[in-house]
């Protein structure tokens, strides 16, 4: 039985910070000899395409995303558009259900991994397929936000409801401040497509699904992922690090070039992913930090609001002091890659989980600066938790932070006189040897598949 070999269909919720991981679990997974039909929009494949180890048995399968009013024509993800319009996202990819079933009921998989589409488990259920969400956003964040202890359907959220844990939460040093409250009692309330809230959203997914993956590993989310278990009343299986497999390419000749000048753990790579776009004047004290380190530094950011490129948002004479120690880019960059230079020491990230699980198996020293949503929870989880980086201090009200706090966080990390930093280093080094320990990885995922068998 445990040798039988499963078709499992995966339909991530349309964001590259979705997509991505699910395309290193669906590698996993085919390395064991599984099928996998990976449903996705057309223009994004040629971004995930590297990444597919196996394409002898993963098959990427294109979706027309349909045209929803408010959307920009062409619009698939939500890297084509703002925050604000992500609900219209979610729209579209509600209105590919029928799609959705007719692939189903052609390629007849064993299972359909999915996070956002709550539609998907009546779907399977009526078509004999088992449902997994497999979880992208932290076991903390999903257990803290979206508990049924919480009562959030019948009795609303607000930002003061969640400056305390919901009931049963394990203990952790999970603490959110005032205005990060605030913000994250908006999202998880506001619609999110369809007419249906966030947070209704993610109830029915979780509450209707056969069973809850987490990409993590029980050394270190076990408790918020057996308190989500409790919650739901559902069968948690956990999928260990899934540690990404480095894409088939090498590094471009130009980054080798450009970062091979300096010396050897000595630059600040910055960046916040394929979304984050920062106000100016926060965009403008991030850099102004990055400089006062003395370091030399790679910032790959979009360009903050009001901006249309990078180098028109710095602030006045910052390029004339900074040349040929500062590069600053504004498209994409193969961030596995460089994160494994021996140029690159120290990593100033947004905490998106994608990149958390990189920058933890990198030698490079955690500085964490997270924005919205799962970030904040993913950096205290980080920070206070764990212990494995440094959080850029914020104001308590306002969430704003200066050159100077980004300049303490890495100076931080850097100083080997510094008692929070020797902790953060030493604590870093023993989670990377953890988790990349011979066998770890494999013994989770066997152990994943072996649950799965449980269900067929």
């Amino acid at each position: 039985m445990a040798d039988r070999s499963f078709h499992i269909a995966m339909y991530p919720w349309f964001a590259l910070g979705h997509i991505t991981p699910y395309v290193h679990m669906a590698n996993k997974l085919a390395e064991r000899g599984h099928k996998i039909s990976f449903f996705l929009p057309p223009k994004t494949q040629h971004k995930v395409e590297a990444f597919n180890l196996h394409p002898h048995l993963i098959t990427f399968i294109p979706i027309t995303v349909p045209h929803v009013e408010g959307l920009p024509l062409g619009a698939e993800t939500t890297n084509d558009v703002p925050f604000p319009l992500h609900p219209l996202i979610m729209t579209a990819m509600d209105l590919t259900k029928p799609d959705i079933e007719a692939y189903l009921r052609q390629l007849k998989p064993q299972f359909v991994f999915y996070d956002f589409t709550c539609w998907l488990p009546a779907l399977t259920r009526r078509l004999g397929i088992k449902s997994v969400v497999y979880c992208i956003i932290s076991s903390g964040t999903i257990g803290y936000l979206l508990s049924p202890a919480r009562k959030t359907l019948e009795k609303g959220m607000i930002g003061s409801d969640l400056l305390e844990p919901p009931e049963g939460f394990p203990s952790s040093s999970i603490k959110l401040r005032a205005h990060e409250a605030q913000a994250l009692a908006a999202v998880t309330t506001m619609d999110f497509g369809s007419g249906l809230s966030f947070v209704e959203r993610q109830l029915m997914s979780l509450s209707d699904c056969d069973v809850i993956g987490f990409k993590t590993c029980r050394e270190i989310e076990g408790p918020y992922g057996e308190y989500i278990g409790s919650q739901f009343g559902k069968p948690v299986i956990f999928a260990g690090p899934v540690v990404p497999n480095l894409p088939k390419i090498a590094l471009e000749r130009q980054w080798e070039k450009l970062l091979s000048k300096f010396q050897p753990k000595t630059m600040i790579f910055c960046a916040f992913g394929s979304e984050c776009v920062l106000k100016e004047d926060q965009f403008q004290e991030l850099v102004l930090g990055l400089e006062l380190t003395g370091l030399p530094f790679l910032v790959a950011l979009k360009p903050p609001m009001g901006a249309k490129t990078i180098e028109s948002a710095l602030p006045e004479g910052f390029q004339e002091r900074l040349k040929g120690r500062g590069i600053l880019h504004g498209g994409w960059v193969p961030q596995q890659l460089i994160l494994r230079h021996r140029s690159v020491g120290y990593f100033v990230t947004h905490c998106g989980s994608g990149s958390l699980a990189e920058g933890m198996v990198s030698d490079c020293q955690l500085v964490l600066l997270p924005h919205v949503g799962d970030q904040i929870i993913n950096a205290r989880l980080m920070a206070r938790d764990l212990k494995i980086g440094v959080e850029v201090e914020k104001g308590d009200e306002d969430g704003v932070f200066t050159k100077y706090d980004v300049c303490k966080a890495v100076k931080t990390v850097m100083d080997h006189d510094n008692e929070l930093g020797n902790e953060v280093r030493t604590n870093h080094a023993k989670w990377k040897e953890f988790l990349l320990k011979p066998g770890l990885e494999n013994s989770y995922m066997d152990d994943f598949v072996k649950q799965l068998h449980t269900l067929v």
